[in-house]
């Protein structure tokens, strides 16, 4: 069976989402939007860098490309910064009928517990009336902190504490507004940028504690989160632009699922935009990695190196949000309505990817 496929927004993710879906023999590019003018009318191929053309012209018209009437939306577009716009657009597609897998908004990845359900029913309701499905992925939140830590449970006799762990330099990272604006690198280090205001870790990340939980069938009793920042010991420069000496380089936050006043689920981030700095900080097994480690009998922990193409593990870490995405296709597309979470969908492989 084949399924045809709107990629929405051709920027850091979703340029790999293109690729991905003409990697795929089962899906079909059918359109292509964007948000900027100069954009539009330009080829698929070319947006995504893949050196060819698709034959797919990018559009700057919503109500152009539902009337395409696809399977599904591959919803890549930024929603940090636009969280309002970002749900009317999801609410739009779905009550259009139209299933979407999306990397954003990251707390509807497994929203109860996490906000308020007058947020989620919104989009229940549009999933409902359109009888389409919606899920929310990645690689985190996502796959690192869904199904890989949950298969590594199943070997497990007892189990103390799941702890989820992505250790990154951000240095070639090229995205100035998630790393100066939102995360407050290359700010100063009294000053609290909007990942680190009160609760806003737990809203992007409660949703990987809550959801690990939900999978191993323990109840919260709240959900905790801390940080600390390390200051740049000189001026440098990163993909993004400049770190002026004594501005945050370094970042570590984690979001604690607590029980019986002990953490049971833990999300940890170790955030670098050089490898010198926090050297008593957790450290990557190769150029980065995400870890899982679970403390209990026995204890494991793994490596999930990554490493791009091009030698860089940034560049992995969207392919990997954008194939999580493209690969689940199918399983959304198969799924009853409604807002979907990672225990909603079987095991999803890459089933017709291998190499000839």
């Amino acid at each position: 069976m084949s399924y045809r496929v709107v990629q929405w927004s051709t920027g850091n993710v979703g340029r790999h989402a293109i690729a991905g879906i003409d990697a795929r023999p089962d899906l079909e590019l059918a359109g292509v939007w964007v948000s900027d003018e100069r954009k539009a009318g330009r080829d698929a191929g070319e947006l995504a860098g893949l050196g060819r053309t698709l034959g797919v012209a990018a559009s700057t018209d919503t109500d152009e490309l539902l009337a395409l009437r696809p399977d599904c939306v591959v919803y890549t577009a930024m929603a940090d910064d636009r969280l309002p716009e970002a749900m009317a657009d999801l609410r739009r597609i779905l009550a259009a009928g139209i299933n979407v897998v999306s990397s954003s908004p990251v707390f509807l990845q497994f929203p109860d517990g996490v906000v308020p359900a007058e947020v989620s029913d919104p989009i229940r309701a549009a999933a409902a009336d359109g009888g389409a499905s919606l899920w929310v992925n990645g690689v985190d939140p996502g796959f690192a902190n869904d199904w890989l830590p949950l298969v590594l449970t199943g070997v497990c006799e007892r189990i103390d504490e799941v702890r989820c762990v992505e250790i990154l330099d951000y240095s070639t990272y090229d995205n100035a507004k998630v790393l100066f604006d939102i995360m407050g690198f290359g700010g100063p280090p009294d000053q609290t940028p909007m990942l680190l205001q009160p609760g806003v870790l737990s809203m992007a990340w409660g949703s990987v504690v809550r959801q690990l939980a939900a999978g191993l069938d323990v109840e919260l009793d709240a959900v905790e989160e801390r940080h600390e920042r390390l200051p740049a010991p000189e001026t440098f420069e990163i993909a993004s632009g400049r770190i002026e000496q004594g501005s945050t380089a370094a970042l570590r936050f984690e979001v604690r699922g607590m029980r019986d006043g002990r953490a049971v689920c833990v999300l940890e981030h170790v955030t670098r935009l050089r490898p010198d700095l926090g050297p008593d900080w957790p450290q990557p097994s190769g150029q980065g990695c995400y870890r899982v480690e679970v403390r209990g009998e026995p204890d494991y922990t793994l490596d999930l190196r990554l490493l791009g193409s091009d030698g860089d593990h940034n560049t992995a870490g969207l392919k990997a949000t954008a194939m999580r995405l493209v690969n689940a296709i199918p399983a959304v597309v198969a799924a009853p309505p409604g807002l979907l979470t990672a225990l909603d969908l079987p095991l999803v492989t890459g089933r017709g990817l291998v190499s000839r």
